[in-house]
């Protein structure tokens, strides 16, 4: 117990008491080889705990100030505690039980820890209640460990923001190099995994929010088909593309907390599509699993073909698929033409109908997007000191979600995404598509936003509803490229086991060199 000791000292007193030794390293220890230490007695979730607790403090807060944590959760080691003495007394709940979870910092948890989608205008906002997805964490025995930073409003605030930047939390940095940045939305829940201040993390995604920040830090993220994770609780973008979802070091430990994350929630709208039965995701993994599927490689995303050292990584992905048994059909095509600009059009009318919604619900400060905008403007100087709020004041001018240039845009947007890869699967008759998820991180601009390669391939999953998962697959110069497996809806189980065996017989994920 002297670690624990050590660490708790370090943590709750922020006084340096006794180094803790290298042996002692948790910092890529998968879920699986925490659950066997701790069943063997050689480690506790407490100090499991006071161990990323500590990383917090000398990595994210100080060292390389990373930045991508807004707050602790004061009660953390409490949980832990308690839960190591249930796990004397009852055993195990299953494979969470003490396992450290960071939480994108729009996701509700009824603690002492706020939720503010990293605005200012949402300090000291505490919901009343967990977002559904929480409760099925704290059931599986999974501590809340903290509230990671993220592109404030989940990067729907301006059209030149800087992604990982909010009002609150400042720039998240990526791990991977000084200056690069993290991607957002969901970056500090990214960023948090890749460093190992966490076992694991929730983000979440309206179009590439996951697995974005994923590919650019080097780890694992699976946006779940719509409909599989709750989205109550959570402050929304839009309802017909929102979703939760996992991130980890490793596929196992991504499908591992997914399988924590599911359930039915009758007050979800999306309730009546959950599925009848669902798998466990971590089960059964096979490193045999891409044998004879058929994976089409999808050319058109988008900046397809910009970039001869992505397209390389594409090339030994596509060698590595073969060599597992694998059939690989390519090119695909698949015509997006329209496609964005109907989806954003839904995006703007479903931000202010679904955020207006939340807001009048909640115990918020704000109690309408027009609120929000005037608070902006009021406290420009620190609110939108590198951005303004270009989408919040185009969302506002929308009307009522019966407009018919609402529903328009909605058909239009699923018919384009959903036709496109159910029809790229039934022609060539394909179990999924890859496509490299995005190009290597670029340089954090507060003058000109985000500036990225413009190599994406988050779209079509994302409008469809259907599952994506990102998987490392190669690195340029150091810096992270993640490549995606897309599929059908509800396709997720397979989409995880596709990207473990890839995973299992691919580029070996590297941890970033924190300094």
């Amino acid at each position: 117990m002297n670690r624990l000791v050590a660490w708790v000292c370090t943590v709750l007193l922020l006084a340096a008491c006794v180094p803790v030794p290298d042996t002692f390293e948790y910092n890529e220890y998968d879920i699986t080889a925490l659950q066997d230490l701790m069943r063997q007695g050689e480690l506790s979730s407490a100090e499991l705990t006071a161990y990323y607790l500590q990383r917090i403090e000398s990595i994210d807060r100080a060292g390389p100030e990373l930045n991508a944590i807004i707050e602790v959760n004061p009660q953390a080691l409490d949980i832990a505690t308690a839960l190591d003495e249930e796990r004397q007394v009852q055993g195990s709940r299953g494979p969470m039980h003490g396992i450290p979870v960071i939480l994108k910092a729009n996701i509700d948890t009824a603690d002492q820890m706020s939720t503010t989608a990293g605005s200012l205008a949402m300090a000291g906002h505490r919901p009343s209640a967990d977002a559904f997805l929480v409760e099925r964490l704290r059931a599986e025995g999974a501590v809340i460990l903290a509230k990671a930073n993220l592109s404030e409003w989940a990067n729907f605030r301006s059209t030149r923001s800087s992604s990982g930047w909010s009002s609150i939390g400042g720039q998240t940095s990526n791990p991977y190099g000084s200056g690069r940045n993290p991607c957002g939305s969901s970056s500090g829940s990214a960023v948090a995994v890749a460093a190992g201040l966490t076992s694991v993390a929730v983000g979440t995604e309206t179009n590439g929010s996951i697995v974005c920040p994923s590919s650019v830090n080097g780890i694992v993220g699976i946006k779940p088909s719509l409909g599989l994770i709750s989205r109550s609780g959570i402050i929304p973008i839009a309802h017909s593309q929102d979703t939760a979802g996992p991130m980890g070091r490793t596929v196992k430990d991504a499908a591992i907390l997914l399988n924590a994350m599911v359930g039915r929630d009758p007050t979800d709208p999306l309730a009546d599509k959950f599925p009848a039965a669902v798998p466990d995701f971590a089960k059964s993994l096979s490193k045999d699993a891409l044998h004879g599927a058929r994976i089409g490689v999808f050319r058109g995303h988008n900046g397809a073909g910009k970039d001869e050292r992505v397209e390389q990584i594409v090339a030994d992905t596509i060698a590595t698929l073969e060599a597992l048994g694998a059939v690989v059909v390519d090119p695909v095509v698949i015509d997006k033409e329209g496609m964005s600009d109907a989806s954003r059009t839904v995006l703007y009318y479903e931000f202010k109908a679904d955020l207006n919604a939340y807001l009048r619900n909640s115990a918020a400060p704000m109690k309408s997007l027009a609120e929000i905008i005037e608070f902006n403007e009021q406290h420009a100087d620190t609110v939108m000191p590198f951005f303004g709020q270009e989408r919040m004041l185009a969302a506002q001018a929308k009307g009522p979600l019966s407009d018919p240039e609402y529903r328009a845009a909605l058909a239009l947007s699923k018919q384009i995404a959903q036709t496109g890869i159910d029809k790229a699967i039934e022609v060539h008759d394909l179990d999924a598509l890859i496509a490299p998820t995005r190009g290597p991180a670029w340089m954090t601009d507060n003058v000109s936003g985000d500036r990225s390669a413009g190599i994406s391939s988050s779209s079509l999953a994302a409008i469809s509803g259907y599952a994506s998962v990102t998987v490392p697959a190669g690195d340029i110069l150091g810096l992270p490229i993640g490549m995606s497996f897309i599929g059908g809806e509800f396709s997720d189980a397979k989409l995880i086991q596709f990207a473990y065996a890839l995973e299992q017989a691919g580029y070996v994920r590297r941890p970033p060199t924190l300094r």
